[in-house]
């Protein structure tokens, strides 16, 4: 009883607003999340008195990262929203595909699996958790070789892409992209 009273107590001031339960940031777009932020009167009025403040050095608009579009712009000190820590979770797989051994041992082919499945468990955005997880279940990790684990994930990332309509990426691309730089350079 204690414990169901102390979880409704942080629902109901995870915002700092008795009442008022604060939407999760990893599970929305930035967008989404103001929006609902800010359809909540007291919310709305709140937000108005908010300035950005930080322990860190000040941030200034040449500081401001800019991501993909490049129309997006937020403070590098503010937790990630879902299309943040979904392209940044992208890279960290795809990065860890690149580096994976050519030729794992049993154990290691284990590990990845394990890896994988624990991903999914302890990711903060519910529902892409769910996807992920039912597409390791119809899909499993191949994890015979560090090129069958690249494609294999690249393969995920554009089922991901084509449901949310996104383009696909072109898999014989995987290791310029994500081990060793494009070949014209670029990344030199």
């Amino acid at each position: 009883m204690a414990n169901q009273q102390n979880e409704k107590d942080e629902d109901v001031f995870s915002h700092g607003i008795q009442g008022i339960k604060k939407p999760c940031r990893a599970c929305s777009d930035f967008k989404t999340w103001t929006a609902n932020l800010k359809q909540n009167p007291n919310i709305k009025e709140e937000m108005k008195d908010q300035t950005f403040e930080s322990t860190a050095a000040p941030i200034g608009p040449n500081v401001m990262s800019t991501v993909h579009n490049k129309e997006e712009q937020t403070f590098p000190e503010c937790p990630l929203d879902r299309q943040q820590l979904g392209r940044n979770s992208w890279s960290v797989l795809h990065t860890i595909a690149a580096y994976y051994p050519e030729k794992p041992t049993v154990d290691q082919q284990k590990d990845m699996v394990k890896f994988m499945a624990l991903f999914t468990k302890f990711y903060p955005c519910e529902d892409c958790s769910e996807d992920f997880k039912e597409r390791l279940t119809a899909n499993p990790p191949a994890t015979q070789s560090n090129t069958k684990l690249a494609q294999w994930l690249c393969k995920m990332h554009n089922e991901v892409n084509v449901k949310l309509g996104k383009p696909e990426f072109d898999c014989k691309f995987v290791d310029q992209r994500w081990r060793n730089g494009w070949e014209d350079g670029s990344c030199d």
